[in-house]
């Protein structure tokens, strides 16, 4: 069966996942936070919205909650994740972090996944970081491939 073929019977198999995009109070102090988080200014920015562009292609958009149509209700439990080289690099982003005056909800912690530390920005979104064990990573591969 072929990829066009296994799209055409499941139009679903053809979606990308090419943005996330989160509801923030005001897009400009957001648009500050990750652009200091991320070494780099956002691609796009107006009153209501910015958005950046990850290394691997992914858009990070940043969306007023009061403008966003139709309106936002109550975020569910998210996270957006930072994959790191080793545990010592997650302890060195976290020292960073905590530099700058992040929250700090966990601390470099080890769990079965690998080693992560999770911090907030300043609308409450979580920010994991983490190490994952060797084996997960050879998976994430093969997932990816």
């Amino acid at each position: 069966m072929t990829a066009a073929h296994t799209a055409a019977a499941n139009p679903a198999a053809a979606l990308a996942l090419d943005f996330v995009l989160l509801y923030v109070d005001s897009p400009a102090a957001s648009a500050a936070f990750y652009a200091d988080l991320l070494g780099r200014p956002p691609v796009e920015a107006s009153p209501t919205f910015a958005m950046f562009k990850a290394r691997n292609g992914l858009m990070l958009g940043l969306w007023s909650r009061h403008t966003v149509e139709p309106a936002a209700t109550a975020p569910g439990g998210g996270e957006i994740a930072f994959t790191v080289a080793d545990e010592a690099a997650v302890r060195d982003l976290h020292a960073d972090w905590s530099g700058r005056g992040l929250t700090i909800l966990q601390p470099p912690t080890a769990m079965d996944f690998g080693h992560t530390f999770v911090a907030q920005d300043p609308d409450g979104h979580r920010l994991r970081v983490f190490a994952p064990n060797r084996g997960e990573e050879a998976q994430s591969e093969q997932v990816r491939s």
